[in-house]
């Protein structure tokens, strides 16, 4: 019988829904398990889930409708920093204590080496991502407390402008060429980031965004959540010529659990067939190769397929390439060693 495949996903919101929830203990309901959401640590080590780029996304006041993707719903204005800051540093916070509080079973890593020694204790490594970069200022004196903190990958934008750029609509079907790029002061950002190895991710950014990093940067390109745009034509998901640019690089793309992105027809539907999921690490295993492609679930952030639910049923995608004819030593790729190998040449 096939053993259970260690995880590393790029990216999951279960410190925005802990921070938007009503528990009295939020760092007690992660540790101990609850019927919320889709993320925990009793569930993730039901999964196999043994580490992961933790997103701290600060929410604007109104929510976006993403039941339908359409050009009727707006993104909301551009969040002020001092709102962006707050809520950050709230979720950083919740995840700090979670550490503090766990006994040794997670731990905030900062490189690489960390993450390995966590995961071979049985620790749930977690790595501090920044989805749209609205709590960052142009002088950068947030990023250097961030990274103190441990902030290791960053994301410039969410779906909404902000002073380093644009992101993409939630529209469907649509073009990841969907507006301008990164401002002068985002190329700044990029080149900061550099100089910190903190990784910078891509998903999200416009297309024109997308090949400003490709012209400033000088770390592998990674889109830390994003499908294959061939199959599912989400502004969200990546061209073909996008796809060329990440293997040209030694980049990396993780896939995305989100139904919207996987189906060709965009549809946010929890009886999505795992099918669709094989198909398109098929696709970007032949566009990337096999040390190029991993996870990047979204789980607390979208609509999983119900063979998967939570970070609980992880191993029912295993299960399912397995049946395709993937070998164990790809499967363990796909789970955590490419995530690590690309670790290891961005953030050190």
């Amino acid at each position: 019988m096939a053993g259970t495949i260690a995880v590393f996903d790029g990216h999951n919101d279960v410190l925005l829904r802990l921070h938007r929830s009503a528990d009295a203990d939020p760092v007690r309901s992660f540790l101990d398990g609850t019927d919320a959401g889709q993320l925990d640590l009793p569930r993730a080590r039901q999964g196999g889930f043994a580490c992961g780029l933790f997103a701290v996304f600060a929410p604007s006041p109104r929510r976006v409708d993403k039941r339908r993707e359409t050009d009727a719903v707006p993104l909301p204005p551009p969040l002020p920093i001092s709102d962006a800051q707050a809520s950050t540093l709230a979720m950083i916070a919740i995840i700090l204590r979670i550490e503090r509080a766990s006994q040794g079973h997670v731990e905030v890593c900062r490189d690489a080496a960390q993450i390995r020694d966590a995961m071979s204790r049985g620790a749930l490594a977690v790595v501090l991502h920044l989805e749209g970069a609205e709590a960052i200022d142009p002088d950068f004196h947030m990023l250097d407390v961030l990274y103190a903190a441990g902030l290791r990958s960053l994301g410039p934008v969410w779906s909404r402008p902000n002073i380093w750029g644009h992101g993409v609509p939630f529209r469907f079907p649509g073009s990841p060429d969907a507006g301008p790029g990164l401002t002068d002061a985002g190329q700044a950002l990029v080149r900061a980031c550099n100089q910190r190895r903190i990784l910078i991710d891509l998903s999200h950014l416009t297309e024109q965004g997308f090949w400003d990093v490709v012209r400033l940067s000088q770390a592998p390109l990674v889109a830390t959540h994003s499908n294959v745009h061939a199959i599912s034509a989400s502004p969200r998901n990546l061209t073909d010529r996008q796809l060329d640019a990440i293997r040209d690089a030694d980049g990396l793309v993780g896939l995305n659990f989100a139904t919207s992105m996987l189906r060709g027809d965009g549809q946010m539907r929890a009886d999505t067939d795992l099918e669709w999921m094989v198909r398109h690490v098929d696709a970007l295993i032949r566009h990337l190769g096999e040390s190029r492609v991993a996870l990047g679930s979204d789980f607390d952030g979208a609509v999983v397929p119900s063979q998967i639910g939570s970070v609980a049923g992880l191993q029912a995608l295993f299960e399912a390439l397995r049946r395709h004819g993937f070998g164990e030593p790809m499967l363990h790729r796909l789970g955590t060693g490419n995530w690590l190998d690309l670790l290891e040449r961005t953030i050190g």
